[in-house]
């Protein structure tokens, strides 16, 4: 048995949307033996623009019943059946989810007619309810209200049965299928090209353009993940709607993985990437003659075109980066912007210096020791190889990374002796930013370096 649904809501995701509108038909898979409709009070506001839409109005839905009265009823007709929709997920997520609210647990098989459509009819311009219909000869009555659409989804779904001559429906049903789950506008066989390693996937609209970017240990599985369990978010929702097909580059490492996926989103700015988005402060330690001509140190935030000393992910860490720095090169708190009141400096009043901040000290005397700290950072600039697997067994990565400068990656033989001075000039760029350089510093300090050799030489001009 089938139950044939198609709902009304208040907007597009059910985690903070409601139902307006119900129909159920449930088909033996010959004819309708049950028929439930009815309005439904969403306890929300229905937007104006949902309002156009629908037909639907706030006052039309005023004495309705709420889901909650009418959900043991609903739950006696779906339970127990295949649940069928034209855009399926869509749905099943809505109805799911307010049953669940009122102690209901739907688990159910499902049937998407737009897949289905898909792999039954091939060639259509168009699948959405409105062009299948028209191109079939299907009367459409009362667009865009619940119990019109469920009827032209029956008759649809009838037209399906009868041309189902491959069994597509049966192959949708069986366990493990994926058919189940996809957005409707990406075919299984897409999925299933994926690779199970480590790499970056990319979410592509119906012009091709990139809704999202990820990266994963094992692509398949990941990609799977986001169309799996509850679909209730805005964000799962817009993946249903939006996703036409799939894209990937394989890496061999997560890390290059990671590195990979924080460059995409920056090139591409895909809509559903947010996090990585935002504008990310690094702070970084900068070196300036002030006005006696003394070498200084500050800290501030690094801006385009700046280039800093050393730059860190936050104001904390560049402080007590400054502090230590000041302690070994017997600098003056002052005169590095470590203290900042208008006190005497702490050392002159812990009589541990010779009062530069006072002009007590000589400039050249002062400087030099300051000289010393930059020329030392300088000479202690490295250019790092990060060598790990490759995307087969007869390759292995290489990443470069210059701290603060360049980072970048190429693929060689495993075979093949790794020439320092010629990665580079094979290497594929990337723009550095913060998240990359906490993840690179991680993994060339040691903290997180399994998996990975890492070799250092003097940093390339």
């Amino acid at each position: 048995m089938y139950a044939i649904v198609d709902i009304e809501t208040t907007g597009g995701h059910a985690a903070q949307n409601r139902i307006t509108e119900i129909s159920i038909y449930v088909h033996d898979g010959t004819q309708v033996s049950k028929h439930f409709t009815s309005l439904v009070h969403p306890e929300m506001n229905i937007p104006p623009y949902i309002q156009a839409f629908t037909g639907i109005s706030n006052e039309m839905v005023e004495n309705a019943p709420k889901f909650s009265d009418i959900s043991e009823r609903i739950f006696e007709l779906l339970e127990g059946n295949i649940f069928v929709a034209h855009n399926v997920n869509f749905d099943h997520s809505f109805i799911k989810h307010q049953l669940s609210e009122s102690g209901f647990d739907l688990n159910v098989k499902k049937l998407c007619t737009v897949r289905l459509s898909r792999k039954i009819i091939p060639g259509h311009r168009s699948y959405s309810l409105g062009n299948i219909c028209s191109a079939l000869g299907i009367h459409l009555e009362n667009r865009h209200r619940a119990d019109g659409d469920a009827m032209a989804t029956v008759k649809l779904f009838e037209h399906l049965l009868k041309n189902d001559a491959e069994k597509q429906m049966e192959d949708s049903l069986k366990r493990g299928s994926k058919e189940q789950v996809l957005p409707p506008n990406v075919s299984k066989a897409d999925f299933e090209k994926l690779p199970k390693s480590p790499g970056v996937y990319y979410f592509v609209n119906s012009k091709g353009l990139a809704v999202y970017v990820g990266k994963a240990k094992n692509i398949r599985s990941r990609v799977g993940s986001h169309f799996s369990g509850e679909l209730k978010s805005k964000q799962k929702q817009n993946f249903m709607r939006d996703v036409h097909g799939f894209g990937h580059t394989s890496t061999g490492t997560e890390l290059l993985a990671i590195l990979l996926e924080s460059h995409e989103i920056r090139r591409l700015w895909p809509d559903e990437n947010r996090a990585q988005k935002r504008v990310q402060t690094v702070y970084g330690l900068f070196d300036y003659l002030d006005q006696n001509n003394k070498i200084r140190f500050g800290i501030d935030k690094v801006r385009k075109e700046q280039r800093a000393l050393v730059t860190f992910s936050t104001h904390a860490a560049a402080l007590q980066y400054l502090n230590s720095l000041i302690a070994e090169y017997d600098l003056c708190p002052k005169l590095c912007n470590s203290q900042t009141n208008k006190d005497t400096c702490i050392k002159v009043a812990n009589d541990t210096c010779e009062g530069n901040c006072l002009n007590n000290e000589n400039v050249a005397a002062y400087n030099a020791k300051a000289q010393l700290f930059v020329d030392q950072l300088q000479a202690e600039r490295k250019a790092y190889y990060i060598v790990g697997k490759g995307r087969n067994y007869k390759e292995q990565s290489v990443i470069i990374y210059e701290p603060e400068s360049y980072v970048g990656y190429t693929f060689l033989s495993t075979k093949e002796q790794i020439d320092f001075d010629m990665v580079k000039e094979m290497a594929t760029p990337l723009k550095l930013n913060s998240l990359m350089e906490t993840v690179l510093a991680q993994v060339v300090s040691g903290e997180k370096s399994k998996g990975y050799k890492v070799y250092t030489q003097m940093k390339i001009a």
